[in-house]
Parts: C-alpha cells; sequence; structure tokens
C-alpha cells in the first residue's frame, strides 16, 4: 500500500480536511486522493446517480483522465445509460468502463433460476455487481464512492477515508457532508446532466427490477429491494 497511508493512520488523516468550503471538503479529498494514488491505483464506482454527476464533475476538474467504472448489470433503467452517455459526452477524456458480469442474464437464469432478483437478491447482486467489482479492483489500493451521511442510517458513520475490509483497500468518500438539496444546487448551479428519473421520484436508482419511487423526505434508499429487508447491494457492507 502506498506510504502515504496505511490502514493505522486512515482516520488521522481523515480528520485533516477541511469542510468549511463551498464542496464541504469533497475538493480538498480528491485533490489529495489524485495526488497520493497514481492514476492505475485509483478508481471511481460510479452509479451514475445524482450524487455521483456531482463527484464526476468534481474529479474531472483535478483529474480529468480519471478512471471510472461503471458496474454494468445489464438491468439497469434506459434513462441510466442515457445520462452515461451524456457524461461520455461532456467529458471526453476521462476513461469510462463499463463493466459486465462474466455471466450474461441467460446464463446466470440456467445456473440460478429465472429472476433471481427475487428468488435470491443477495446472490444476484454478488453475481452481477460484487464481483465485478472485486475484479476493478484489481492492484487498486483505493476507490471512491459517493456515499452521504444523510442517506440512510447505515451510511451515517461513513468518513471521508474508510478501511474497507471487502476489497483490502481504503474507501474514500468526499461527499459524505453533503444534502440531497446541496447535490441538487450544484447539479443545477452547474447545468450538469442527470438521470432522468430523479424527476419521478426516483432518489436512489439501481437495477429496474429492484428499484421503486420513495417518498421524498426520509431514508434515501427506501425504493431499494422493497419488502425484502435489503438496503444495500453488497458493495458498502463487510
Amino acid at each position: 500500500m502506498n506510504e502515504a497511508i496505511t490502514y493505522q493512520n486512515w482516520q488521522q488523516i481523515s480528520d485533516t480536511f477541511p469542510i468549511e468550503d463551498e464542496t464541504k471538503g469533497a475538493h480538498a479529498v480528491l485533490e489529495w486522493a489524485y495526488r497520493t494514488y497514481q492514476s492505475e491505483e485509483i478508481v471511481y464506482a460510479s452509479s451514475f446517480g445524482a450524487e455521483a454527476i456531482v463527484l464526476i464533475d468534481l474529479i474531472q476538474q483535478i483529474k480529468a483522465d480519471a478512471r471510472i467504472v461503471f458496474l454494468d448489470t445489464g438491468l439497469h433503467f434506459p434513462e441510466t445509460y442515457e445520462v452515461i452517455d451524456k457524461i461520455e459526452a461532456r467529458f471526453p477524456s476521462l476513461r469510462i468502463e463499463r463493466k459486465q458480469p462474466k455471466l450474461s442474464l441467460d446464463e446466470q437464469a440456467e445456473q440460478y433460476g429465472s429472476a433471481l432478483w427475487k428468488s435470491d437478491p443477495n446472490q444476484c447482486c454478488t453475481i452481477r455487481k460484487v464481483i465485478p467489482l472485486r475484479e476493478s479492483m484489481t492492484g487498486k489500493q483505493a476507490w471512491i464512492s459517493g456515499l452521504r451521511r444523510e442517506q440512510s442510517p447505515s451510511r451515517a458513520s461513513t468518513e471521508f477515508l474508510n478501511k474497507d475490509e471487502k476489497f483490502r483497500n481504503i474507501k474514500i468518500c468526499p461527499l459524505i457532508h453533503w444534502t440531497w438539496d446541496e447535490v441538487w444546487s450544484y447539479i443545477r448551479g452547474h447545468e450538469l446532466p442527470y438521470n432522468t428519473l430523479h424527476d419521478h421520484q426516483y432518489p436512489s436508482i439501481g437495477c429496474f427490477p429492484c428499484t421503486q419511487p420513495a417518498a421524498a423526505d426520509g431514508d434515501s434508499r427506501a425504493g431499494r429491494w422493497v419488502g425484502s429487508g435489503k438496503t444495500e447491494c453488497g458493495l458498502h457492507t463487510k
């Protein structure tokens, strides 16, 4: 691991970023990240939701050719692919990879039965998201995520820098202090493209079989895996 940060001092470094600026520390965190890690040592795993659009704009200001990986499960809404196309047109220097699982949807159905997202959503997420991201993490000392503390109780204690047990590296979360309103103020103020499903009560957008509209207040992830007791896809859990 880079000598600039170890599992022993990540918390100490995380506490040094100022949060009084207009980006609540996000710009400083990203400057540190791309200064600390070489291009092939760090990746932004992006969902291309609202938080992602803010992060992408901030990242391209610092590292115009930054590497971004999108976990293309094959089950995303058409609107999600549309916003990726728009971002690629807006920031052509960014290196955006659409990472697909090894199993096609037909192969997954043959192996595990049809509509695995209904019978075993955790297994489906493992196959289509966790394993592909683990593959993308090969050789990576750090990855960037758009988690915000306000999003849900499970994310309330997220720090700028987090020891990631699952991928055995450092997870960098520049937007932890941002509110939902601040995310949208930034998007509109910079006239950035965004997923139009956000205009139809979709605060959090994942795969279409497992995402429904949610109330404007409360847990922004309430529309994910409704009725299953599941709240995370597995990328942010041990």
